[in-house]
């Protein structure tokens, strides 16, 4: 027994472990970390790394000198080389090169330290895949560091570096590069090799130029050089096939390049920018595209060729000089958000901009209609006057299948009105603009065909349960009324795929919408909702679209992050501190990717 008590792993050499120093880490933790391969030493105020986490695969534990028998459970010569090691949001000034003792490593986590340099023999980990060593205080990155055959993820964000190692091409499994934050001014042409990159951040920093070689990264999705220099961007970047995500805001843009191979991009933010005019060229083959932000640049006119974005879902071109818009916006189908603030537009109202998309895109459609000559022999309009003065549009209910009897200012929707529709069904109901303080009890009577409602701009402070029997109901439009809650019998509008409740009196986010599967969109902006469950919000699949504005939301819960089927979530206008407004104005997937960053 004493023998076995003496027995030591080979690789340890003669050294005598009992003449160290006490261990900053409790053996506890050593122990785990030999059979699970991990160890987590995150936020312990460590100012070095103990010599005996270097040396844990290598030396003796010390319950082998003070067990006289070992169970199955305490074999420690079975132990498992340490795989994963995190030593974030410590206080370590410098890594000791014993961290090639560790050669089994595939994740090392060092962020948020205080580190000046990286040693040498993080080259001959060979085996690591993951390497964060963000928020430190790195000048420099050690030529070493581009010989990880298998580096997959490297994070390098929130440091001090001027210049990158050139033989940086040499990583060429790399997937992941973040580099934003730090003071670069140019980018290794070898980068070019770098094949296999899926995502890269070169946000916040000083370049004034991109190579054109980048655009041999052929498996690039997502590409962010937001708050720098750039003048021009290279027109080869237009060839990367994969590129779903370009984020170029805050430059010195004075135009867009045209874009003939992008068929995947998704969403293109070029704000903060000098840009003077928007091409058909820049946008006729952006076939896929569902968000272009192009906020405070110096735009003049939008061209008619934006009606081929037939994806658009957002679209941002607040504070430009835009003085007219095509009407043809008003038939981007799947368009849920527009901004347009601070243009000189002479066409459109103001208390127009103020009512939302919606009524915006449904006035423009109405100035198409305007503009096109009616087609020859159509019979006029039929308004037949009944009693009680409702003018009934005959031709609206039979041929458009729309009933409207909405800016009334009337406090109840006349029987004439229901009457005129009951051989006639419609899929469109529009009551809004009124004094109605209920929905019309008569909706019931509808619920056969119609698919959309428009009870917006009322006083309505409950939703009565003859609205929840509409059950071929898609859209619903409820907003600027005095609703605090929602039924839950709501949850019968299993076709309900839109529904605005925004400028209400929500303080808590409606629990039953959380089971309505098949919402795409819940636009739920200035109300006070001060929560939201990101489980429940996660297994709503199809949510595509999450409006959270101005209300009174004090945090954002991280795992949100994963509820990765939202392609726009908005979030401003809350009093929550993180994420930061940086962070918002990068767009929906760099929030929930920094979301998902800070899921415990």
């Amino acid at each position: 027994m004493a023998a076995a008590r003496r027995a030591r792993d080979p690789r340890a050499g003669f050294r005598r472990p009992e003449a160290e120093p006490g261990p900053a880490v409790p053996q506890g933790l050593l122990r785990a970390a030999r059979k699970s391969g991990q160890l987590n030493l995150a936020g312990r105020g460590l100012g070095e790394v103990p010599q005996h986490v270097w040396r844990i695969n290598l030396d003796t534990p010390e319950e082998a000198h003070q067990n006289l028998s070992f169970g199955a459970a305490d074999r420690w010569w079975e132990q498992t080389d340490l795989t994963k090691l995190i030593l974030a949001s410590n206080k370590l000034q410098s890594l000791s090169e014993d961290v090639k003792l560790l050669p089994a490593l595939t994740v090392l986590d060092v962020h948020d330290n205080q580190l000046t340099s990286l040693p040498s023999a993080l080259g001959q980990l060979e085996n690591l895949q993951k390497l964060d060593v963000s928020h430190n205080k790195l000048r420099s990155i050690p030529e070493e560091l581009t010989q990880l055959p298998h580096l997959k993820s490297l994070l390098l964000h929130h440091n001090e570096l001027t210049h990158l190692p050139e033989g940086f091409g040499q990583l060429v499994n790399l997937e992941e590069l973040d580099l934003s934050n730090n003071h670069l001014t140019d980018i290794p042409t070898s980068f070019a090799l770098l094949i296999n990159l899926v995502r890269l951040n070169l946000a916040c920093n000083q370049l004034k130029s991109l190579p054109a070689d980048i655009s041999a990264m052929k498996s690039l999705r997502q590409l962010d050089c937001s708050k720098n220099y750039l003048e021009t961007v290279p027109c080869e970047i237009a060839t990367m096939a994969s590129l779903e995500q370009l984020y170029l805001r805050k430059n010195k843009l004075c135009s867009l390049p045209e874009f003939p191979s992008c068929k995947l991009l998704k969403e293109l933010h070029a704000g903060e920018n000098q840009i003077e005019t928007l091409n058909a060229e820049n946008l006729k083959h952006l076939n896929s595209l569902s968000v272009l932000e192009l906020r405070d640049n110096k735009i003049k006119s939008v061209p008619d060729e934006i009606t081929l974005l037939q994806k658009l879902e957002r679209l941002d071109l607040a504070n430009n000089d835009i003085s007219r818009l095509p009407y043809t916006l008003g038939n981007l189908s799947q368009l849920k958000f527009l901004a347009l603030e601070g243009n000189p537009l002479r066409t459109i109202r103001r208390d127009l901009l103020q009512k939302g998309t919606q009524e915006l895109l449904k006035y423009l459609r109405s100035k198409i209609q305007d503009d096109a000559p009616s087609p020859a022999g159509e019979p006029p309009l039929t308004a037949i006057t009944l009693p009680s003065q409702a003018r009934i549009n005959m031709h609206a209910i039979t041929s458009l299948k729309l009933l409207e009897y909405s800016e009334k200012q009337a406090a109840m929707i006349p029987d004439e009105m229901f009457d005129a529709v009951r051989s006639h069904p419609v899929a469109t109901a529009n009551f809004s603009k009124n004094q109605l303080s209920e929905v019309p009890p008569r909706i019931v009577e509808l619920k056969d065909s119609v698919c959309d409602v428009n009870l917006g701009f009322n006083r309505i402070s409950s939703i009565s349960l003859e609205l929840c029997v509409l059950h071929k109901l898609t859209h619903l439009d409820i907003r600027n009324n005095f609703l605090t809650s929602l039924p839950e019998e709501m949850e019968a509008l299993a076709r309900l795929q839109i529904i605005n409740l925004s400028f209400n009196r929500f303080k808590v986010f409606p629990s039953v919408l959380y089971r309505m599967g098949a919402l795409e969109t819940i636009l739920l902006s200035n109300n006070q909702v001060g929560s939201i469950d990101p489980l429940q919000l996660k297994n709503m699949d199809r949510l595509g679209t999450l409006d959270l504005q101005n209300n009174d939301l004090l945090q954002v819960p991280p795992e949100l992050g994963n509820c990765t089927t939202l392609r726009s979530l908005l979030l401003e206008g809350n009093p929550f501190r993180t994420p930061r407004a940086a962070i918002l104005a990068k767009g929906t997937a760099a929030v929930l990717e920094y979301l998902r960053s800070r899921i415990p």
